[in-house]
């Protein structure tokens, strides 16, 4: 039958009559708008007065304010006036759908048998968890995530009672600056005036995306960058690194630099100003004078893959600079090592800018609210990756806020050398790597669940103490680690001083000299003091040897990258922030790595060639993208994809590039370092 114009409207009015006879439709139509708009997942509008609640994200430390509709938070917003705040970053964003996420932990667990978690008790959980701290005794080991919290005295103290000094924190950034900071002889921690810089040259360090205080960073720069029209440039940028980041995005200028030579450029540029007159204060300056003296802008340029102009223009910037700031850090969660932190206080030192406006400030150790404690800086010198790689494993390990599974270097060995401990508990808000690994798994809540604080993160300039109370009631059946601790101490016959977490932090304030109902309203306390110095020590072996890295005969080396908006190796991607992974990040479920098209050529590989990221025999899948904002002989890999765990928003998407990094042991320092590996792309 031949349907022409005619016939197909005849065709088409009888259908319609049809339809519109039949009930059958409208039945169909009447239950596919009941089944649409009754699923019960599909949130009501709750109507209630809008009110305010003032607190901190635990995740990135920066203040927010969020909205709530009778008791529902709807809105997680910006602190403007507060001295770590000016905006909101898209992780603290989604922290008000997070509180639903499919990944959290609601109710406690334990593994049976089979291997499978179950739900129990909070009476079975505690009197197991006891009973295993009992049986355990001395050889028990706590690993905290949260290296800004007053929780980690009280677990040091619990430990110190249970005779056991086995206490450790996640490897960071900070953690690197301590360490540098100590081998140097400097009784405080590294600050960075940013506030009255007017002119930062970062080297590694992502400072608007995941270094530091990155939400007081981006106000910053913003403030002295204003919009043509609205004012001059107070403040200039520079950034030296292997990748075009957010960072090198907006620096002037961008210093492409080949990943782990960080140490060598800044020892150039330190030569570069003792050449000039400049000296430090270092009781072996002359020893390392000479050091520096070997890079040379030529020999550099060729050890960097940069141009000797391009050292001679930042030389430049920093001399003519009335307050120049030089922060070095690395964006591969802590494994960068101390040579870089050293390289650039060293620089900083030449330009005379150590406790001055504008420079590098030393700030004084937070003192301690319970007896017996160890403060931070003393937790950051135990290494938990070396632990782990070492013969001995502790018959008990107790873990808060932390996923090692995940976010550090090992792959399998890493995975059996955990799974030796015998009792491993996780305190945890999601059902995450490391806690699916757990024996025990206690749910614990968000930030904007509890009470808990924040004392002087690493990258702010001054001595900041803020107190972030519970914007919300708990929406899961969670604990709180600190009152598990404190409650778990008295029953175990040790009084740790405080029988409740909020006295423990009303203590804090107190040890601080802050106002603790003052916190509360979301005003933090500051000040300026600021340690003494006078000499310091450089360790030149461990400078010369981070300086000499290379990746290795047809090797490339190894760009990590992350961002916010993907999440914390405890989070996962939030589900409210699938939408910001890029297309040149992500093809379904693949992510791409980044070469330039002349190491591509290179290597006989071409855009969107399934590949190969190979570390002696460990390898990972992904899809070669050219992209030119990578240094030659470089591969960039993005941070925070490749779960195993959480939830279907995190799991199977790409490749932890953790999988096929290995640390070793940085000379000198100890720390474990995995920045600095040799990495091969090959066809898949």
């Amino acid at each position: 039958m031949v349907l022409d114009r005619r016939t197909f409207l005849k065709f088409g009015a009888g259908a319609t009559a049809g339809i519109l006879a039949t009930p059958l439709v409208w039945k169909g139509l009447d239950d596919i708008s009941i089944w649409s708009q009754n699923w019960p997942w599909i949130p009501a509008n709750e109507k209630g007065e809008n009110t305010f609640a003032l607190t901190t994200s635990k995740y990135t430390g920066e203040p927010v304010a969020v909205r709530l509709v009778g008791k529902r938070p709807v809105r997680v917003l910006p602190s403007p006036q507060h001295p770590l705040g000016g905006g909101v970053s898209p992780l603290a964003a989604a922290e008000a759908e997070m509180l639903y996420s499919p990944g959290r932990v609601k109710r406690p667990l334990l593994r049976g048998s089979d291997g499978a978690h179950v739900e129990a008790d909070w009476s079975a959980v505690h009197g197991r968890l006891k009973a295993e701290m009992v049986k355990a005794g001395a050889d028990i080991a706590f690993l905290s995530g949260d290296e800004n919290s007053v929780i980690n005295e009280a677990i040091s103290a619990l430990a110190g009672k249970m005779g056991s000094s086995a206490v450790y924190l996640m490897p960071s950034e900070g953690r690197s600056a301590a360490l540098a900071a100590d081998l140097m002889g400097l009784k405080a921690q590294l600050g960075y005036d940013l506030e009255n810089s007017d002119y930062v040259l970062a080297v590694g360090a992502n400072v608007l995306d995941t270094w530091g205080t990155v939400i007081r960073n981006r106000r910053l720069f913003g403030h002295g960058r204003p919009h043509p029209g609205e004012g001059k440039p107070t403040l200039t940028l520079s950034y030296a690194g292997p990748l075009q980041d957010g960072t090198a995005a907006v620096a002037k200028p961008w210093v492409p630099i080949a990943p782990g030579t960080e140490t060598a450029f800044l020892l150039c540029l330190a030569a570069a100003l003792i050449d000039k007159g400049r000296r430090a204060p270092a009781d072996n300056f002359d020893a390392f004078a000479a050091l520096a003296k070997n890079f040379t802008p030529e020999a550099t340029a060729k050890i960097c893959g940069t141009s000797a102009k391009a050292i001679a223009d930042v030389v430049a910037a920093l001399t003519s600079a009335k307050a120049p700031l030089v922060i070095a850090g690395g964006d591969c969660w802590g494994g960068a090592g101390a040579a870089p932190v050293m390289a650039a206080f060293a620089l900083n030192a030449l330009l005379g800018n150590i406790n001055k406006k504008g420079g590098v400030k030393l700030l004084p150790f937070v003192p301690t609210a319970i007896r017996g404690a160890k403060g931070r800086e003393q937790l950051y010198k135990n290494d938990f990756a070396a632990m782990l790689k070492g013969d001995k494993r502790p018959a008990m390990l107790f873990i808060h806020e932390a996923n090692p599974l995940y976010a550090l270097p090992g792959g399998d060995k890493l995975r059996k050398a955990f799974a030796e401990i015998p009792f491993k508990v996780s305190f945890s808000t999601f059902f995450d790597e490391t806690a699916a690994a757990c024996d025990m798994v206690i749910p614990i809540g968000m930030g904007l669940e509890r009470a808990d604080d924040l004392s002087s993160p690493y990258g702010c300039g001054a001595n900041i103490y803020v107190l972030g109370g519970a914007a919300i009631e708990p929406v899961a059946d969670v604990r709180n680690t600190g009152d598990a601790l404190l409650l778990l101490a008295k029953e175990l016959g040790w009084d740790l001083g405080y029988a409740k977490y909020t006295d423990l932090l009303k203590a804090k304030a107190d040890a601080v000299g802050a106002n603790f109902d003052l916190l509360l309203q979301g005003q933090p306390a500051e000040n300026d003091a600021e340690a003494y110095f006078s000499l310091f020590t450089l360790n030149t072996n461990l400078l010369q040897d981070a300086a000499g890295f290379t990746p290795g005969q047809g090797k490339l080396g190894l760009a990590v990258y992350g961002r916010l908006a993907l999440g914390t190796p405890k989070t996962g991607i939030p589900p409210f922030n699938t939408k910001t992974i890029r297309a040149g990040e992500m093809h379904g479920t693949e992510m791409y790595v980044l070469v330039n098209g002349a190491t591509a050529g290179s290597l006989g590989l071409k855009q969107d060639d399934k590949v190969l990221l190979r570390a002696g025999d460990r390898s990972i899948p992904a899809i070669l993208r050219v992209y030119e904002g990578v240094t030659g002989g470089a591969v960039a890999v993005c941070l925070g994809y490749g779960h195993t765990a959480l939830d279907e928003f995190s799991r199977n998407k790409g490749a932890n590039v953790f999988e096929i990094l290995s640390a070793s042991a940085e000379p000198e320092s100890g720390l474990s370092v995995w920045s600095r590996t040799g990495v091969e792309v090959v066809k898949a």
